[in-house]
């Protein structure tokens, strides 16, 4: 079923289109690198919950929109040498990301179910 990485990250509401070209021009490097897929959602409907959700895991501000994202990968192992590959060129330019990477949650997952169309 191959691999997952999955992110919330908070984006300032006035950069929507910046963010989103950002994650255009970077998805041609990571399928290059062996990515099968990639989802970016801009927050819609991110209510409040009682204990947590998705404004509190990255501590959104009131200008700020949570984004929910995915990419896939047909394997661990061909996602950890896209991101040692992404670790040791210096032409990523990650340091002009258009949201707070330090606020980002992000995790990698191993799929135990995938039923009808993602996206």
């Amino acid at each position: 079923m191959g691999y997952v990485d999955g992110f919330l990250i908070p984006v300032a509401t006035a950069r929507k289109e910046e963010y989103r070209a950002h994650e255009a021009k970077w998805w041609p490097w990571f399928r290059d690198k062996g990515a099968t897929g990639l989802v970016v959602c801009w927050g819609d409907e991110v209510p409040a919950g009682e204990q947590t959700d998705f404004r509190r895991a990255v501590a959104l501000q009131p200008d700020e929109t949570v984004v929910f994202a995915w990419m896939t990968w047909p394997d661990k192992a061909t996602r950890d040498k896209a991101f040692q590959g992404m670790m040791e060129d210096e032409g990523m330019g990650m340091e002009e990301m258009p949201f707070d990477g330090k606020r980002m949650v992000y995790g990698g997952f191993v799929p135990i179910l995938s039923q009808g169309k993602i996206a």
